[in-house]
C-alpha cells in the first residue's frame, strides 16, 4: 500500500511540474514562431579563428625586413636662394618691394650653399639592386643614398619619376645580390585584411607597423588617378614609399601619405596599390618616364539630381562631359552625356576608376566600352592613344545685355570678344554673368563665367532660348545643366 500511494505522490508531482512548466512558458510565449524569429534576429559566428589572422608577425617581420631600405636625400639649396626673410629672386614679395627694399634692410650677403636633408622608405624588387619608392621622397634630390637593414650605405640613381602617381624607380649597385620583395595583387586585398608596414618613420630606421585595410579607392584630391588603399597601420613621416604587405609577405600598396592633423599617425594612412606600379615601373626602367593610354573624355561623377535628370536607374559609371574631338572616343562614337558603365570587361562603379583603369593599359589597346545613352546600353570598340596635354582657357565676362533667370543667375549673349577671350567654338550659348549667393544656381555649383551650352539636353543659341527653356521646365523640380567652364565641359543638376 506504500508503495502504491509512493507512486501515486511522484505521479502527481511530475504532472504538477509539467503544468508550472506550461505555465512558465506561456508567459514568456516561447512558442516555435517566437523562436524562429528570435534566431533570425541575428547571426551567430563560427568561433572559429578569423582566417589570415597571425598569432605574431615576427616570423614574417624576419623575413621580409632585409628587402626594405632606408633613404636619405639631400638637395643643394644654392648661393642666393634663400638670403633673404621673404624668399628668393622669384618671390612675389621681392617683385611687390624691390631688390633695393632689401638692400637697404637686410644688406646684400648672400648665403652659403647648404644642404636640405630628408629621409623615406623603399623596397628592393630585384637582387640586382632596382628599388621602388615615392616621387615625392627624391624628387628634385641632388644625392639619393640607399641604406640596408644591416647598415651598409649604397648611392642610388633615380631611373624614373612618375609625379601623377608619385611613384620612383632607383637603382644601387651592389656588392652582392640583394633580397627582394614579391609584388601582390591589390585588386584582391579586401577591406578587413591584415596588413604590415616597414619604413623609416621619423628617421628611426627599420619600424613594424600593423593593421587591417580600412577602405580601398579612397580619393584625396591628388589628381586623376585617386585610387589609395586606406590602412590604420600607424604610417608617419619617413614612412613615404615603404611596402605595405598582406599576410602572405607580399607588397600589396606603397605607402604614400598620412591624414593628420597633428602631423602624426592618427590612424588613417594611404597607400598606392602595387598593381598601379606594376604598369609604370617597367616603363620607368626603359625610358625614365610615363607614356599613357588616353581615352578622350572628360568626366564627371553622377550626382542624384543628375540621376534623376537623366532617369537614370543607379548613380554608377562615369558620365561623359565632353568627349575630345578626334580623340579615340570621338573617333568610336561616344558622345557628351553617355555614361561609361564598363571597360574593358570591368565594371566602371565610379568616375574616378576610369582614369587608373584606361592607364593600366599600354598605348594603342584595342578595348570595349559599354555605355548608357538615353537609357539604352551600347558597346563599341575604342582603340587607346597616347595621352596628350589638355588646353585650358578662362575669361571674365561683360556686363552687356543681361538676363535675370529665376533660379538665380544672370544671362547675357556671347560676343565675337567673349568667344575670343574664352576660346570658343562659336557664339551659340548663354554666358552666366553673376550667380545671386544662396540661390538653387549657387547651391548647384554654376559660376560666373559658365557658357550654358544645353539645358536639359536641348542646345542653347543664346539668352532667349534659355529662357524660353527655363520657361518649359519650371514645373520641373530639378533641372540640367551643360556649361563650358574654362574649355571644359560639366552637367550640373540645379534643384528649385
Amino acid at each position: 500500500m506504500k508503495n502504491a500511494f509512493r507512486g501515486i505522490t511522484v505521479g502527481l508531482v511530475a504532472v504538477s511540474f509539467l503544468v508550472i512548466g506550461l505555465i512558465v512558458a506561456s508567459n514568456f510565449s516561447l512558442t516555435p514562431d517566437t523562436q524562429a524569429r528570435t534566431e533570425a534576429l541575428w547571426t551567430d559566428g563560427t568561433g572559429k579563428k578569423p582566417a589570415g589572422q597571425p598569432g605574431s608577425f615576427a616570423d614574417l617581420t624576419e623575413e621580409l625586413s632585409p628587402a626594405v631600405v632606408n633613404i636619405s636625400t639631400a638637395t643643394v639649396i644654392k648661393e642666393g636662394e634663400a638670403q633673404h626673410p621673404f624668399g628668393g629672386e622669384d618671390s612675389p614679395f621681392r617683385d611687390f618691394f624691390g631688390d633695393e627694399f632689401f638692400k637697404r634692410f637686410f644688406g646684400d650677403r648672400p648665403q652659403r650653399p647648404f644642404k636640405k636633408r630628408s629621409l623615406g622608405s623603399g623596397f628592393i624588387i630585384n637582387s640586382e639592386g632596382f628599388i621602388i619608392t615615392n616621387n615625392h621622397v627624391v624628387a628634385e634630390a641632388d644625392e639619393v643614398v640607399v641604406i640596408l637593414e644591416e647598415g651598409d650605405e649604397y648611392p642610388a640613381k633615380v631611373l624614373g619619376t612618375d609625379e601623377k602617381t608619385d611613384i620612383a624607380l632607383i637603382k644601387i649597385e651592389p656588392k652582392n645580390g640583394l633580397p627582394t620583395c614579391k609584388l601582390g595583387d591589390s585588386d584582391k586585398a579586401r577591406v578587413g585584411d591584415w596588413v604590415l608596414a616597414i619604413g623609416n618613420p621619423f628617421g628611426l630606421g627599420h619600424t613594424v607597423t600593423a593593421g587591417i585595410i580600412s577602405a580601398k579607392g579612397r580619393e584625396l584630391g591628388a589628381g586623376a588617378y585617386d585610387d589609395f588603399i586606406q590602412t590604420d597601420a600607424a604610417i608617419n613621416p619617413g614612412n613615404s614609399g615603404g611596402p605595405l604587405f598582406d599576410t602572405a609577405g607580399n607588397v600589396v600598396g606603397i605607402n604614400s601619405a598620412i591624414y593628420s592633423r597633428s602631423g602624426g599617425n592618427q590612424g588613417i594612412g594611404f597607400a598606392i596599390p602595387i598593381n598601379l606600379a606594376k604598369s609604370i615601373v617597367s616603363q620607368l626602367e626603359d625610358k625614365g618616364s610615363v607614356t599613357r593610354a588616353w581615352l578622350g573624355v572628360l568626366i564627371q561623377q553622377i550626382t542624384p539630381e543628375i540621376q534623376e535628370s537623366l532617369e537614370l536607374e543607379g548613380r554608377e559609371g562615369a558620365l561623359v562631359a565632353d568627349v575630345v574631338k578626334g580623340g579615340p572616343a570621338d573617333k568610336a562614337g561616344i558622345e557628351r552625356g553617355d555614361v561609361i558603365i564598363r571597360f574593358n570587361g570591368q565594371k566602371v562603379e565610379s568616375q574616378h576608376q576610369l582614369p587608373t583603369m584606361v592607364a593600366y593599359l599600354p598605348v594603342g589597346t584595342e578595348v570595349k566600352v559599354v555605355f548608357l545613352r538615353d537609357g539604352k546600353e551600347k558597346t563599341v570598340e575604342v582603340a587607346l592613344e597616347e595621352m596628350t596635354d589638355e588646353a585650358v582657357a578662362s575669361g571674365p565676362a561683360s556686363k552687356d545685355e543681361e538676363v535675370k533667370e529665376e533660379l538665380g543667375f544672370t544671362a547675357q549673349n556671347l560676343t565675337p570678344e567673349i568667344v575670343e577671350q574664352l576660346d570658343l567654338d562659336s557664339v551659340d550659348g548663354a554666358l552666366i554673368a553673376s550667380v545671386e549667393p544662396g540661390s538653387p544656381a549657387a547651391e548647384a555649383g554654376l559660376r560666373r563665367g559658365d557658357v550654358v551650352l544645353e539645358v536639359d539636353r536641348r542646345k542653347i543659341e543664346n539668352v532667349e532660348a534659355l529662357s524660353e527653356t527655363l520657361e518649359k521646365a519650371k514645373d520641373k523640380t530639378s533641372v540640367l545643366f551643360l556649361v563650358n567652364r574654362g574649355g571644359r565641359t560639366i552637367f550640373i543638376a540645379v534643384k528649385r
